[in-house]
């Protein structure tokens, strides 16, 4: 079994620089520490979290990791601004040694991905929000459109 959680970056600021640069506002400061504490409420332990180096997504992640009590945590360049396919191929080269990953990155690929995996329609992965998708498979490579059994979804404004 693998799991893959789906998580958008935190709101964001509006305004002042290039889209890549933009900082969390202090509502995704927020949401990004109370989603990281309902992961580890809900008892989620990731082998691994990929993250875009957008500076929103990068600083979501490494809230969620402080958290989670986890360094397991890695930037990737490639996770801004992804085309679906390229988003799915990067999922099936993850290492099979984790069993148990979250990816934090942007819409619309974010969401793409969650439903294109998963065997759900959810329209839209709100920022900060958690999409878990869980795969009866031994490795990522396996993967495919509608593999996946959605097992959580969760945002900000649930709360």
């Amino acid at each position: 079994m693998k799991q893959i959680y789906f998580i958008r970056h935190a709101k964001s600021e509006k305004d002042g620089k290039t889209d890549f640069d933009r900082d969390l506002s202090q509502k995704g400061k927020n949401d990004a520490k109370e989603a990281g504490k309902f992961l580890k409420k809900s008892k989620i332990k990731p082998d691994m979290i990929f993250a875009s180096s957008a500076i929103r997504a990068a600083k979501t992640a490494k809230i969620i990791a402080g958290e989670l009590n986890t360094k397991k945590l890695e930037f990737k360049e490639e996770l801004y601004d992804i085309t679906l396919d390229n988003f799915v191929n990067f999922i099936k080269k993850i290492n099979d040694k984790y069993k148990c990953v979250m990816i934090i990155a942007h819409n619309p690929t974010i969401t793409e991905a969650a439903e294109y995996l998963s065997d759900s329609f959810i329209t839209n992965l709100p920022t900060c929000g958690i999409f878990g998708v869980e795969f009866d498979i031994n490795s990522f490579s396996d993967i495919s459109e509608d593999s996946g059994e959605a097992i959580m979804f969760d945002y900000p404004k649930m709360h």
